[in-house]
């Protein structure tokens, strides 16, 4: 807990660092957590103290100007290879509302310039509760930050030609900025000609196989929605990607792949990417292997499906991890409850940072669609002139 006392402009604050062991941790750590702590827009400082307790903690002691960033947040951030308190739950109920209220703040500007609100889009084929209830949520969403948003209820025996032609119909529709098919389809209807079929500047979801090819070659693209909702956890908190070894579990080519794919790319193209250094594990991965690469992993993200597929045993002190996958499964008294493919408990004493299941990646995925459909209303990524509607 940090005490502050402010004189002239100035503060002097103290703040203490608990730790498992002093072997670990040193004045140079302490500085260097200093210096990023305060490059982020925070200048002079000067070290005062740096001293031991009893209790196996470190106080240190600096002058700085009033500091407006969350130094509890960077503390934990810089410092996890020794710890005693339990992972920073990440909150993607509380990330997904800046996202919406920063949409929310530029379609009031626009409606307040005299232009329309963006439009979405959401096709539902059939009547799955699953996707009734992410449609559901998508639309909530869009109410909120102002954006105009139709569901069209399509019945589950629509053909595929059909289909195709309604989405033709969307993508003709000046209007219309943004255009979601939730999947899945029915099985009689071919997912990827379904996909191909949105127009790329409409393509909000990001599965139209152009914005997979650019996305692919670090070029701007649309990215699908949950991809993309963690990569905004990842920039949102600050973690560090640049040369940082992450694990993907999951090689899902609308979810795994492309997280792995950004994680790795170059950060000097078009997609800001993680330079990290990617492993994917899948379903044929040896499970000594796998332990083999999650316990060397500074971030995990894990999107399988499986309950319980990573354990405390499986990860290193200080580790980030992400998990997407959810299953519905019975609790000890019989009642249903969500999960997700990590061990919450166990891995949340070793890990700096763990989304829960539910309440961390989901909601980020939704307010997603809702910045992409904001995107596509400003025509900000550049397709060509063939889908150019300057």
């Amino acid at each position: 807990m940090a005490q502050q006392l402010f004189s002239s402009g100035c503060m002097f604050q103290t703040f203490r660092i608990v730790v498992k062991g002093r072997s670990t941790i040193n004045h140079r750590t302490i500085t260097d957590l200093c210096n990023v702590y305060f490059s982020r827009g925070i200048r002079p400082f000067n070290m005062l103290s740096f001293s031991w307790s009893q209790h196996s903690s470190v106080c240190v002691s600096v002058i700085s100007r009033p500091i407006y960033c969350d130094l509890q947040r960077h503390i934990r951030h810089f410092i996890t290879s020794a710890r005693s308190f339990k992972a920073i739950k990440i909150d993607g109920t509380v990330i997904a509302k800046e996202i919406n209220d920063e949409v929310k703040s530029e379609v009031e500007a626009l409606k307040a310039a005299g232009k329309r609100s963006p439009h979405l889009a959401v096709i539902l084929v059939g009547s799955d509760p699953a996707s009734v209830v992410y449609v559901k949520n998508k639309a909530k969403a869009a109410e909120y930050t102002g954006i105009s948003c139709d569901i069209l209820r399509i019945p589950k025996s629509v053909t595929e030609q059909e289909l195709l032609k309604e989405i033709d119909f969307l993508n003709s529709l000046p209007d219309n900025d943004g255009i979601l098919v939730q999947l899945p389809l029915p099985s009689h209807i071919n997912t990827r000609s379904i996909c191909d079929a949105v127009s790329p500047h409409k393509d909000v979801d990001g599965f139209n196989v152009l914005n997979v090819g650019r996305f692919c070659v670090d070029q701007r693209a649309f990215i699908p929605a949950t991809p993309s909702g963690v990569l905004e956890i990842i920039r949102r908190l600050g973690i560090q990607t640049c040369g940082k070894n992450a694990v993907v579990c999951g090689r899902s080519k609308n979810v795994g792949l492309p997280i792995a794919l950004h994680l790795h790319s170059d950060g000097n193209g078009g997609n800001n990417a993680g330079d990290a250094t990617t492993t994917i594990c899948h379903r044929n991965t040896p499970p000594d292997q796998l332990k083999f690469f999650t316990k060397a992993a500074d971030i995990i993200i894990t999107a399988t499906g499986v309950p319980g597929l990573v354990t405390a045993d499986m990860v290193k002190d200080g580790v980030v991890v992400i998990d997407i996958g959810i299953t519905r499964i019975l609790d000890a008294r019989g009642k249903p409850k969500l999960v997700g493919d990590v061990d919450y408990e166990s891995v949340s004493e070793k890990a700096s940072y763990i989304t829960p299941v539910p309440g961390g990646v989901g909601p980020v995925t939704v307010a997603m669609v809702i910045k992409n459909t904001l995107i596509a209303y400003k025509n900000e990524i550049d397709f060509g002139k063939k889908y150019s509607t300057k």
